[in-house]
């Protein structure tokens, strides 16, 4: 059943996602009204598929230096107000099972759904009203500076409007660019988006390489450029490299760049200073030189890898020089993505409210009193394994705060 209209209250809140139901139970547990507009039919619907299905809900090693954004220290209040640790209690009170996978990352030993209840549960302690399937139509304010958020099933009304309608990825499950054209409506500036965590698309005989490995897997690191050192999994597809390593790596190639490099160490685990395939040589090993490849790689790398060698012969009628030149091609191989797989394969979007526009403590526009930005929308993106959730909770409490 529709509420009446108009209905009124002190908070409406555009977006049942992670940052939405926190701001909502934060504002609640305050004892404001709060009412929560979620245009698809069901809450959480990106929690729900997130972490393979069982919530990567926090990483416990989350600091600002996990995440981009033009304005690299606005961050920094909301995580240190509301922190990992917070989120974990949470958790536990509600006696949700949960692991360590690795490096910081939690996940739900059972559901996603978990997390999906949790926060709803929290709302309903608070007395907040989440209406799916209401899609904001039309948002004004009044000269008194109340919003009116129009929707097909009725007419609301609040002193305080809170966006987090997240951002324009994965649009099978509700990504829009509403957050963006509210930004804009009233006066707020956008850095550009772009798709972030996303597989990244290759061409020629890279493409021929990828599309032939298609469904392999293998450990790489990306050599050490700060907090850009990744040692992750990387994954070929039929269409460039995913996984892990490469999603991270993804966010950081200069939007636009069609001469960006991006380098592997397919080695990541052996001793920087060892010359693996030079001592085999010495040893006269008889061995192939794709069998001795694949005691260190998948047997499909290692092939393909030997290939261009010659690989039906032993490791000893190779050359050392040859030997050393592949050696180095595996701990640095180093490609120029064509491009990537765009949002609809994006975990997140880069980009989004200027930050400079908002203040770092509430999330309030600086311009416009009584209009919030949180979440996704906001040009604050973290990096792979839990922490788009951290900045979730926290911008969401930060404004919860402050409604």
């Amino acid at each position: 059943m529709n509420p009446p209209s108009p209905f009124e209250t002190d908070v409406i809140v555009l977006g049942a996602g992670a940052a939405g139901l926190m701001c909502a139970l934060t504002t609640g547990g305050r004892g404001r009204s709060v009412v929560v507009l979620e245009r698809a039919e069901r809450p959480g619907k990106k929690i729900l598929v997130s972490g393979g299905g069982r919530c990567n809900f926090t990483n416990l090693h989350a600091t600002a230096d996990n995440y981009l954004s033009d304005q690299p220290d606005f961050c920094r209040s909301a995580l240190a107000r509301y922190t990992p640790q917070d989120f974990v209690a949470l958790v536990e009170a509600h006696g949700v099972a949960y692991h360590e996978k690795k490096l910081g990352q939690l996940f739900c030993d059972g559901s996603s759904r978990e997390i999906v209840e949790l926060l709803m549960a929290e709302c309903r302690d608070a007395r907040v009203h989440v209406l799916t399937g209401h899609d904001a139509q039309a948002v004004t304010r009044a000269e008194d500076g109340a919003w009116t958020v129009d929707t097909a099933r009725g007419r609301f009304r609040a002193a305080s409007l809170v966006v987090a309608a997240g951002g324009v990825s994965w649009p099978k499950l509700g990504g829009s660019d509403v957050a963006y054209r509210l930004a804009r409506q009233f006066g707020l500036r956008i850095v550009p988006p772009r798709p972030g965590l996303v597989p990244l698309t290759f061409g020629g005989e890279t493409l021929d390489l990828c599309a032939e490995l298609s469904g392999v897997a293998l450990p790489c690191a990306r050599p050490a450029q700060g907090t850009r050192a990744f040692h992750e999994n990387l994954l070929f597809t039929h269409r460039g490299l995913s996984g892990p390593a490469v999603l991270q790596i993804s966010s950081y190639l200069p939007p636009g760049d069609t001469q960006a490099e991006v380098t592997f160490d397919l080695l990541p685990d052996a001793p920087p200073d060892e010359d693996w395939l030079a001592d085999a040589h010495r040893r006269g090993q008889e061995a192939h030189l794709a069998s001795v490849l694949s005691e260190r790689l998948p047997t499909r790398v290692a092939q393909a890898f030997a290939r261009p060698l010659g690989n039906a012969r032993p490791l000893r009628q190779y050359s050392p020089r040859a030997l050393a030149a592949l050696e180095r091609r595996l701990r640095r191989w180093t490609l120029r993505p064509g491009g990537t797989e765009g949002y609809p394969k994006a975990e997140v979007t880069l980009g989004g409210i200027d930050t400079r526009d908002l203040h770092g403590k509430t999330m309030q526009a600086r311009q416009v009193p009584g209009l919030f930005f949180i979440g996704e929308a906001v040009d604050v993106t973290g990096q792979l394994g839990g922490f788009n959730f951290q900045w979730a909770w926290a911008s969401g409490h930060a404004a919860g705060e402050a409604v």
